[in-house]
């Protein structure tokens, strides 16, 4: 997925529109990551419907407002405005931490034949090996919300750290009835070992304090 954007530019969508131009750059931005693709226009009014619903998508899972720990994904906003001026005034409703490509770069046309995109407004997901999860996300963003996140990173495979920290110590009146099977799905073969071995300690220890009060009776201290 990577690979797809280096040797590009990319605009950080903050008051300043930083460009990310290097390779270490658009790795550390890119890279182990889900990547959505944002395919729309401001002539579009479907597309203006949809900024609020994404926006409230997006921010839920990369917000520090509303997630302690940002999610493993990025989006970026693939322009299909006729003009920079179109395109300026959509960027205006988006998040500020959506990165999009200059109005002058002719990979945006590449991007939308690449993908095949027709209609607008689409969001093709990617997997962070390039692949592509999902040709368009637009309805499951709208009926889901941010729970799709958790389908997306169940059939990429993508492990979090963060994730399996917050599952261990949330309240568990807040889990809900699949969280004991994501708990186990996202568990390292490291954490698996470690569980396993703090057991057989733990029973060997245990089994020994037995043997000791067993003998102890025998010898008629009980």
């Amino acid at each position: 997925m990577v690979d797809f954007f280096l040797n590009r530019v990319l605009v950080e969508n903050n008051w300043d529109q930083d460009e990310l131009n290097t390779e270490r750059e658009i790795t550390g931005i890119l890279e182990n990551r889900i990547l959505m693709l944002l395919f729309a226009c401001a002539e579009c009014d479907k597309c203006w419907e949809f900024v609020p619903v994404l926006n409230d998508f997006f921010k839920r899972l990369k917000d520090p407002a509303y997630i302690e720990y940002p999610r493993l994904l990025a989006l970026i906003y693939i322009s299909l405005d006729q003009s920079e001026e179109q395109q300026g005034r959509f960027l205006k409703e988006m998040h500020k931490k959506v990165l999009f490509l200059a109005f002058e770069d002719p990979y945006r046309k590449e991007l939308q034949a690449k993908f095949k995109v027709k209609d607008v407004p689409t969001v093709v997901v990617l997997r962070p090996d390039g692949s592509v999860l999902s040709q368009n996300a637009v309805q499951d963003i709208y009926q889901f919300g941010s729970e799709c996140f958790r389908n997306w990173q169940e059939s990429s495979e993508l492990i979090e750290r963060s994730f399996m920290l917050n599952e261990e110590f949330d309240n568990l009146n807040m889990r809900s009835a699949t969280d004991p099977v994501r708990r186990l799905k996202y568990k390292t073969e490291e954490d698996k070992r470690k569980k396993r071995w703090w057991r057989l300690w733990g029973g060997g220890k245990a089994g020994n304090e037995e043997s000791e009060i067993v003998e102890y009776k025998e010898r008629g201290g009980l």
